[in-house]
């Protein structure tokens, strides 16, 4: 570590002492409020601790250090907000998502950009998360789901691969490299022990090649931004460098953000004085008229009638859409403006799952419920985040409620979906995931 410790103080001069005392300090902790389901005002309501808001993105919130684990908090189950080191949240806002907009985060496990693009996109246009290592996929996509994003599709695939079938297709593109991570150092510190100028090297080499197959991703006129969560010169402004050498297409934007720290021209760096373990981004323009996303109408496959009055026994209005396909025992919705091939490209899921066909019946699913709100659910039963009950269901135990209520029934804390249950006199049969269940 003492080659490290030689590179920060000739990157920090007079600063490195100051940056030396945050080693002896807690880690930063915060969350990020999931729009899409909850408003920050409503969440920074519900909870009996104060909450500051960061200086990277407005949904962005610092939890004081004191604060117990808020994982088995059941907002946290319900997709409210999203556990996310404050400066991680820098780089979606330099990509300037608007609704609508068709976007690819290349990088994705395990989904804090990604779903921080959803809330911004809110339904609308496209969401592509990919990552290339599939257990981090998979997670991935239960944090998709549980923040009730209905218009992503997520995917294992190799960059180059996936770039070179999307050529052109996306207005914004994220590529959150894999780094040497010493901005993690702090909160990871077994990641000390793996770094070295060798790997500095290697990573940087990789992400040049990341970046190279991303660039094909990208329409005429869009924006690409590059992040890390490391300090070095070597993945950040060298590697930029180097791509705006080989590609003279493109060009370094000001985003005119005021977080952070100005670096090269236009990129910004995040050390642990500016308020989080660290971080670098930059915004890049491929030169060009950027075309507006023309939506051509797709052809809905025919479904028998029985899906669709199963559709609507559990959602009022079709909330989803009606590009409904089947997929072997699943029924699924894909995304309205879902217009690619996607055959061959290790899709995990695109859209939402309605249901699983089963002997004699349908089986609702919950990645439905995960992506409505209370007002679209047919049936619901409500819970204050401290009561019990929701604590119980969140076990996987059996609830018992108004007899009143009958057939599948969201359940909701503090009016957010959280889940569901099949109601029958009184009772409640808990249908939330058992790998998702919190421990007794």
């Amino acid at each position: 570590m003492d080659k490290f410790l030689i590179k920060m103080k000739s990157l920090l001069g007079d600063e490195f002492e100051e940056y030396l005392k945050y080693y002896e300090a807690d880690n930063f902790k915060a969350l990020r409020v999931n729009t899409l389901k909850c408003s920050c005002e409503k969440l920074l309501s519900l909870f009996d601790f104060e909450l500051q808001r960061t200086p990277f993105c407005k949904e962005s919130f610092y939890i004081p250090s004191e604060t117990p684990s808020l994982g088995n908090s059941p907002l946290h189950h319900s997709g409210a907000f999203y556990i996310q080191e404050p400066s991680a949240a820098s780089a979606v806002e330099m990509l300037d998502v608007h609704e609508g907009d068709f976007v690819l985060d290349l990088c994705a496990a395990p989904g804090g950009k990604s779903t921080q693009i959803g809330a911004k996109l809110r339904g609308t246009g496209i969401l592509w998360s990919n990552e290339i290592v599939k257990n981090r996929a998979n997670i991935l996509l239960s944090n998709i789901e549980r923040l009730g994003i209905s218009n992503a599709v997520v995917s294992n695939c190799k960059p180059e691969l996936l770039c070179e079938r999307l050529a052109g297709q996306f207005d914004k593109v994220l590529v959150d490299a894999p780094c040497s991570g010493e901005g993690m150092f702090r909160k990871n510190p077994d990641a000390k022990t793996e770094w070295s100028e060798e790997h500095v090297k290697s990573c940087a080499q990789g992400q040049l090649l990341i970046l190279e197959s991303a660039k094909q991703a990208l329409k005429e006129g869009g924006t690409l931004v590059y992040s890390t969560c490391t300090f070095s010169l070597e993945e950040n402004e060298g590697v930029i460098s180097r791509f705006l050498e080989n590609n003279p297409d493109f060009e370094i934007i000001d985003t005119g953000l005021s977080f952070g720290r100005p670096s090269m021209k236009y990129a910004k760096r995040i050390f642990p004085m500016d308020g989080g373990e660290g971080h670098f981004a930059a915004c890049l323009r491929k030169k060009g008229t950027c075309l507006s996303n023309r939506i051509v109408q797709q052809e809905k496959e025919k479904v028998g009638a029985d899906i669709l009055e199963f559709y609507d026994s559990l959602f009022i209005g079709r909330p989803f859409g009606e590009r409904i396909k089947i997929l072997g025992d699943k029924i699924v919705i894909l995304p309205e403006s879902l217009n690619f091939n996607i055959k061959g490209l290790s899709v995990l899921r695109a859209g939402i799952i309605l249901g699983e066909l089963a002997k004699n019946r349908i089986e609702p699913h919950h990645s439905a419920f995960m992506a409505s709100k209370a007002c679209q659910c047919v049936n619901t039963v409500e819970f204050d985040y401290r009561d019990d009950g929701i604590y119980r269901f969140l076990r996987g135990e059996e609830l018992q409620i108004s007899p009143s209520v009958k057939g599948y029934t969201s359940v909701c804390v503090n009016g957010i979906v959280t889940g569901f249950g099949k109601a029958s006199g009184g009772r409640l049969k808990n249908k939330y995931p058992k790998g998702l269940r919190i421990l007794k």
